[in-house]
């Protein structure tokens, strides 16, 4: 986030696949939709007898927590002192719960059909790449669509206002929520069927020629 501060110098950001809602320019969370302890236990028990080789981490506040066999994607953050079982890290409400098989077993769209007929009534399950096999789970209900709607309506704005761009399952509900939203080319093959519609792939530059194009629209 302190590069998108940097970059923008204002606004508030929707982070965690919409579990935290985070002052950009004060650096503070001003709201947060959690998981319960007792929920990231339960989650942890029924996909460890649904798929033996997974692993975990926990996110909250500023802390990431992982275990030994959970080999992250980023360097930063990094739990230094990874453990065994991650339910002796869950300690707190978690914004977020990630689980992988680090061995790549699974893809991710495999892992997430397993994980939503599991735990599914218990969590909202995602992904974000569709080439490992990783998942990202959010407290009950909580999704970028729903935290977009809910912030976006105090302001007075509707789904008419609000513009869209996404690739990947995470960003699904907020692509099938705006009027006007836009699915990557070289995303998720389903993507375009939330998605009103479709962008060039981001290295040819999709999203600014998008808002080029809206910036040009009479007010």
């Amino acid at each position: 986030m302190p590069e998108i501060r940097e970059t923008f110098g204002f606004g508030n950001a929707i982070c965690a696949n919409g579990a935290m809602h985070y002052d950009l320019m004060n650096d503070r969370v001003l709201e947060q939709w959690l998981i319960p302890i007792d929920t990231q236990l339960e989650i942890v028990e029924r996909l460890r007898i649904a798929v033996p080789p997974i692993s975990f981490a926990t996110e909250f506040n500023d802390e990431f927590h992982h275990e030994i066999k959970y080999v992250p994607r980023w360097d930063v953050g990094v739990d230094v002192n990874p453990v065994v079982r991650i339910e002796d890290r869950i300690t707190q409400p978690a914004f977020k719960m990630l689980a992988r098989c680090s061995d790549y077993e699974f893809t991710s769209d495999e892992l997430l059909e397993i994980a939503v007929r599991e735990i599914g009534d218990l969590v909202t399950i995602t992904h974000s790449n569709a080439g490992e096999s990783l998942l990202e789970i959010s407290a009950l209900g909580v999704s970028k669509g729903q935290t977009l709607a809910k912030l976006t309506g105090r302001m007075g704005f509707t789904s008419a206002d609000v513009v869209t761009f996404g690739d990947n399952p995470n960003d699904f509900s907020m692509l099938q929520w705006a009027d006007r939203s836009w699915a990557m080319s070289d995303g998720h093959a389903d993507a375009p069927k939330y998605a009103k519609f479709v962008a060039q792939a981001h290295h040819l530059d999709g999203v600014a020629i998008v808002i080029e194009e809206l910036l040009e629209l009479p007010a």
